[in-house]
């Protein structure tokens, strides 16, 4: 056996491991500690879209439509909302038996606020916010905890959501 693959892979437990399989499961520890309700499946793929946000972005000066996609990834990694199939009417998934409408302020909008359809079938609102550093925050609120409005959207601040630590 040559030198190279000694650095490579090692024996335990009577199998051969490589150290990218011993680096995969320390990822997934990791993943799990900062993400424990997380579908960690989506994980790899929202980390990917966000790198890939904020690359194109440094090198083009220009956003991809991206954004919307990134929020409901948070949303499902975070919180473990089940998401809906894309285009589904009355909320982008669930958590538990409710239904939650996600909705993304992104790095480049002039002002921290979402618009709600108040026609739609949700009972949880989850605003994720992408900062200009395309670092990711979110912010999740009950409906009937939203301000009332006769008008069919709702404009709602990143600040007149609760914050909760």
């Amino acid at each position: 056996m040559n030198a190279d693959i000694w650095n490579q892979v090692f024996y335990d437990d009577g199998e051969w491991v490589s150290w990218s399989e011993v680096e995969e499961q320390l990822q997934y520890q990791e993943w799990r500690a900062k993400y424990p309700n997380a579908i960690r499946s989506l994980i790899p793929y929202f980390l990917d879209l966000l790198s890939l946000a904020e690359s194109y972005h440094l090198e083009t000066g220009r956003h991809l439509d991206v954004y919307g996609v990134i929020g409901e990834l948070f949303g499902a990694i975070t919180y473990g909302i089940k998401l809906n199939k894309n285009y589904a009417q009355g909320a982008d998934g669930r958590l538990g038996n409710d239904h939650v409408e996600i909705k993304t302020i992104t790095p480049f909008k002039s002002r921290d606020e979402v618009s709600v359809k108040v026609s739609g079938n949700f009972s949880k609102l989850l605003v994720v916010k992408i900062n200009a550093d395309f670092e990711v925050s979110s912010r999740m609120v009950d409906r009937s905890k939203l301000p009332k409005t006769a008008k069919s959207l709702l404009k709602i601040s990143w600040s007149d959501l609760p914050h909760v630590e």
